[in-house]
């Protein structure tokens, strides 16, 4: 063990591969000998080590030290708050910073979310001060964050808000009295005969100099150290533009004999009106970044804040983070429920729509199921917590969300590759600008020079790129989860766009997943209700479920069971008893056969029921013919709607079961599914995925089954119904909370409308600034004599953003297609 050192601190990592107490000790001693290190202690049980290390280790050190001893250190996620972000360059600098850190394996940072995502074996003071090496804040991110976050953005919002008023009270005598007397002869006149044209400069010089010096102070202290680092953005064009204009028009009213003749004159209202052009496009931005998380902000406010648990002195009001799993928490009518649990007591009708969409409230007794979030309806509940904090079903919606509103698409690469050299080839563009118009310009060509410069570094500001993928990627994740749609990983949203066909597992998926009776026609002289409960009478004894559908049966319609006696199980034939002195033998036509009964009669129905792939019973009761039964498990309501809305789609529909050919066939001719693949084990339901792909193209596949995960990480992108198991959850890319499969042509096409709206902002963002650049250089000057004003390049670079941000917006009023009872177009 080395020495203690002067300052220390803890470093706690889990530690995969240990199994005895000897492979602790190899471990201890490992990270025991890595220089620096005080003390090591690791716990077997829980597969973690806690160490005391000088302020100079570093955790990848200790995780080298473990890795060489042979066992495994899991790379952790750590989520950070980037303050001081205003463009996609910005962005690209932090990754890069990131990026560079020993230890780190991958960084992504979102401009929108103002977050970055490291994995690694770092230490997150180390991401922090690599951040602020490149002139940003940084902080780690903590539990229910979104909170400080909103205040954060409405208090940014106000500061911004409180600027703009200052700014553009002082710049409005500016834009008077200059560009005033432009406009209008009379007020030119007026002021020369009043105040004269120096004492006009003087106001106009005073008035510049404190919005530059309060209001614009922000873009001069982010925007000159990015530029003295050699890494500008979009601050330091502003600072750039602004400060030339002022200092140019500063020498003009100071000293004029410094400039050329005939090239005296003054751009404070430039300078001014730029400043206050941003802050109107920042103050906007602000407000919508912070629209666009609102779906996340609505899920965080469904969580209750207390909630009522039975203690031994009677009922307690807790906080939620004090309730634990096992305690009894009571319920009131109208409540929302604050954690997951199981009822006890009481029966209620809970209102599940925020889990699964649904609107009809779902009833609830003793045994059943309740999700914290939901909300109460009139009944009383009792019920004992299952899954608490972080554990429950909306704290896992939440932290699904927030991956996949602050994922990258693969459509983002393209922009962050042009958006790392766009601001160092802007200030090259200006350069450029400045130098071709100095020696090429008419007179004054220093006036000219300056000016079309200064609108090249204004109109230029990326704002727009950086925004254009993660606003639309937020709103539209956001949306998905309002309607019951979870995108897991947000690649999911262009990789869904670009499916061509969906394949669906049967049982439980296309199917409700467990069987019913569906048919059940008598003979004569036989009552139908009295058939189902002596039949039902002989399967209560049965296991089968099958047996027990048609004791399901008999419950639903109310009906008592008769006692038997003598029941006796002939292995391949059926089940017989005495019922109310009566022989009931219930099995296949062979049993029928065997018992010398013709099944000729109900010939026409079960000659129905076999092209519906459902397999008949018969019932014998007396020594007659009695009844044709049928047991299925039936076709989903909604599934149905949902191919034909995926066929209007322009997409090919599949199944792959591992049900037999007849009755996937017969199930595919009822819902006009176009490829069946029956009869598949879990491991070749995953090379059906790969020859559908390859006949097709890009796959989505929709399961609910354990037996569905390794088809589900198969597919490009995995679709599972989130009544089903965790494991294929965990393997999919998008989670349907309800069972109803509209939510698949849904989530298709929110993938297709969240695309389509990141192509328009992109296409915005990259038209504009290549557009707009060139006519800010001047281009059009020599054919039409047209220049672009500073102001006006500001004026458009502030509605730019604003525009990308809008029109992300737009999907928060995105309506599924298939809820509004109307085939997708």
């Amino acid at each position: 063990m080395n020495a203690p050192a002067k300052s220390s601190r803890m470093h706690a990592f889990p530690i995969k591969g240990m199994s005895c107490a000897s492979c602790v000790g190899r471990a201890e001693r490992a990270l025991e000998a890595v220089p620096g290190v005080i003390s090591a202690h690791i716990n077997l049980a829980t597969e973690r080590a806690d160490v005391q290390a000088g302020v100079d280790v570093d955790r990848l050190s200790l995780v080298e030290a473990i890795e060489k001893a042979g066992y495994e250190v899991p790379p952790q996620q750590i989520e950070l708050v980037i303050e001081g972000m205003s463009c996609a360059s910005c962005v690209g600098r932090v990754e890069g910073a990131l990026g560079a850190v020993p230890g780190v394996h991958a960084a992504h940072v979102n401009l929108a979310t103002e977050r970055a995502s490291v994995t690694g074996h770092i230490a997150p003071d180390q991401l922090i001060a690599a951040v602020e090496s490149v002139g940003f804040g940084a902080h780690v991110r903590r539990a229910a964050e979104e909170d400080s976050t909103a205040l954060r953005r409405d208090s940014e919002a106000a500061e911004l808000r409180r600027a703009l008023v200052i700014a553009g009270i002082l710049t409005l005598p500016v834009f008077v009295l200059e560009m005033g007397s432009h406009m209008i002869p009379a007020l030119h006149h007026l002021i020369m005969a009043t105040i004269g044209m120096q004492a006009n400069w003087l106001i106009q010089f005073g008035l510049t100099t404190l919005v530059l010096a309060f209001p614009g102070i922000r873009f001069y202290m982010h925007g000159f150290p990015a530029l003295l680092r050699g890494a500008p953005d979009m601050n330091s064009l502003v600072a750039m533009g602004t400060m030339a204009a002022y200092g140019y028009s500063s020498v003009a009213t100071f000293a004029p004999a410094l400039l050329p003749a005939g090239t005296v004159n003054v751009y404070f209202e430039a300078a001014a009106v730029i400043v206050t052009l941003i802050l109107l496009g920042r103050y906007l931005e602000a407000r919508a970044k912070g629209r666009t998380s609102q779906a996340i902000q609505r899920l965080i406010g469904l969580q209750a804040r207390t909630a009522r648990v039975r203690r031994a002195e009677g009922l307690v009001e807790l906080a939620i983070a004090d309730v634990t799993p096992g305690d009894m928490i009571e319920l009131r009518p109208g409540e929302r429920v604050p954690v997951d649990g199981t009822v006890v007591e009481g029966e209620s009708y809970i209102d599940e729509s925020m889990i699964t969409g649904e609107p009809v409230p779902v009833v609830k007794t003793a045994g059943a199921s309740v999700v914290g979030g939901t909300v109460n309806q009139t009944g009383a509940l009792a019920f004992r917590a299952t899954a608490v904090g972080g554990d429950t079903m909306l704290a896992q919606i939440i932290r699904m969300v927030e991956a996949a509103q602050g994922s990258k698409l693969p459509i983002q690469a393209l922009v962050d590759r042009v958006t790392l050299w766009f601001v160092p080839a802007v200030m090259a563009v200006a350069v450029l600008t400045f130098g071709v118009w100095l020696l090429f310009g008419p007179d004054p060509a220093l006036t000219f020079a300056l000016v079309n410069a200064v609108a090249v570094l204004i109109i230029a500001c990326p704002c727009a790129m950086g925004l254009a993928t993660p606003t639309s990627i937020m709103v539209g994740t956001g949306r998905g989860a309002e309607m019951g749609a979870l995108f897991r990983k947000g690649q999911a949203l262009q990789q869904l766009r670009d499916t061509q066909i969906v394949a669906f597992d049967k049982t439980g998926t296309l199917t409700e997943g467990r069987p019913v009776l569906t048919d059940l026609d008598v003979m004569p002289g036989f009552e139908r209700a009295v058939v189902i409960a002596q039949v039902a009478a002989v399967e209560a004894k049965s296991e089968h479920p099958i047996a027990r559908a048609i004791v399901d049966a008999a419950k639903v319609e109310g009906l008592d069971l008769p006692a038997l006696t003598a029941f006796d199980s002939l292995t391949g034939f059926g089940v017989a008893a005495m019922v109310d002195g009566q022989q009931v033998e219930i099995g296949a036509d062979r049993y029928m056969a065997k018992l010398g009964l013709d099944v000729g009669p109900f010939s026409a129905t079960a000659e129905r029921l076999a092209t519906e792939g459902k397999s008949p019973l018969y019932a014998a009761i007396g020594g007659k013919l009695a009844a044709i039964i049928a047991v299925a498990d039936p076709i989903k309501p909604t599934t149905l709607q949902a191919i034909r809305a995926l066929h209007d789609l322009g997409l090919c529909v599949a199944m792959v079961t591992g049900d037999n050919q007849r009755t996937a066939q017969a199930i595919a001719d009822q819902l006009g599914i176009d490829h069946i693949m029956a009869e598949m084990l879990p491991a070749g339901k995953v090379d059906a995925i790969r020859d559908l792909r390859a006949r097709y193209g890009k796959l989505a596949f929709v399961g609910d089954g354990i037996n569905d995960a390794p088809a589900l990480a198969e597919a490009d992108v995995g679709i599972a119904i989130g009544t089903g198991t965790d494991i294929a959850i965990e393997a999919a890319d998008v989670v349907l909370m309800s069972g109803s499969l509209q939510a698949v042509p849904n989530a298709v096409a929110l993938s297709k409308a969240t695309i389509r709206n990141i192509q328009q902002n992109l296409f915005w963002a990259f038209a504009y600034n290549t557009a707009l650049i060139p006519v800010a250089a001047g281009v059009l000057w020599p054919a039409f004599g047209l220049l672009l004003s500073p102001v006006f390049a500001a004026g458009a670079m502030a509605l730019s953003s604003v525009f990308v941000l809008t029109n992300a917006l737009r999907l928060r009023g995105w309506v599924p297609p298939v809820a509004q009872g109307k085939e997708l177009a």
